[in-house]
């Protein structure tokens, strides 16, 4: 799944939930599932989510939502994730870097 987001240091919850098409308290109830995904928060608590946390969301939106895994089934796979590395997180870096390329040559 390719989420279209600008290149920004941080992403309100709108934001996110808006890309991947899915309401902001999922994206809360995520946040309380899997402690990978800790977004910073405001003194008023407004979430800042980084690309690294959008990563994250790509990853298990993708396990959850896409190969219809359980909660648990995802966290397995992000805990295995985290020893090894992944190849989806690696092919999704590298597209956001490729997006970024295509961009500045177009404005070339």
């Amino acid at each position: 799944m390719h989420i279209n987001l600008p290149e920004k240091r941080y992403y309100s919850i709108g934001e996110v939930a808006k890309a991947f098409n899915v309401q902001p308290s999922l994206l809360r109830f995520w946040e309380k599932e899997f402690k990978e995904i800790q977004p910073k928060k405001k003194n008023s608590g407004t979430r800042k989510y980084t690309s690294e946390n959008i990563l994250t969301i790509q990853f298990i939106y993708h396990l959850v939502k896409e190969k219809g895994m359980t909660l648990e089934g995802a966290k397995k796979q992000l805990r295995n994730q985290s020893k090894t590395g992944s190849k989806e997180t690696l092919l999704a870096r590298l597209e956001t870097v490729k997006a970024s390329l295509i961009q500045l040559k177009e404005k070339m």
